[in-house]
């Protein structure tokens, strides 16, 4: 099949396709006598599977050593685990740096007067380095507990 079939197929585009050849994660069985990539019942599965990989997240190094874990007949298990689990200690480090994220926006939007006051803590805090950042932050919710 071609690739708009084995695009159809796997929930992938055709344009990820060719990407994930180019790094090595999928290779073609062949090539039409036109030059087109060809793709075999085989190619479809390993197609859905990286499909699957990023719908839970994982890198596309991650995703690498798992096609070789799959591959492996003779695999343990635990080699999979653990790819898993590093896989869950990155997700959960995310979360955690998405929840100050939202804490701190959440800071920001609360003491903004919304009003057509030109001065904004939004874009004045935006405006600042970081650690300024962090200091009007703490500064507003301060201000803020205190009102």
């Amino acid at each position: 099949m071609n690739i708009g079939q084995a695009a159809a197929q796997s929930g992938l585009s055709s344009k990820m396709i060719r990407h994930y050849e180019s790094i090595g994660l999928i290779k073609p069985k062949g090539r039409s006598a036109a030059g087109y990539r060809l793709f075999n019942e085989f190619d479809i599965s390993r197609l859905k599977f990286i499909y699957q990989a990023r719908t839970l997240g994982f890198s596309l190094e991650q995703i690498g050593q798992l096609l070789l874990l799959w591959q492996q007949e003779d695999r343990a298990s635990v080699n999979v685990k653990k790819l898993a689990e590093q896989h869950i200690d990155e997700l959960n480090e995310k979360i955690r740096a998405m929840q100050k994220m939202k804490q701190t926006l959440e800071q920001l939007v609360e003491i903004c007067p919304a009003s057509d006051d030109p001065n904004c803590p939004i874009l004045k805090s935006l405006s600042n380095d970081e650690q300024s950042n962090t200091a009007n932050c703490h500064s507003a919710a301060k201000i803020n507990q205190s009102r």
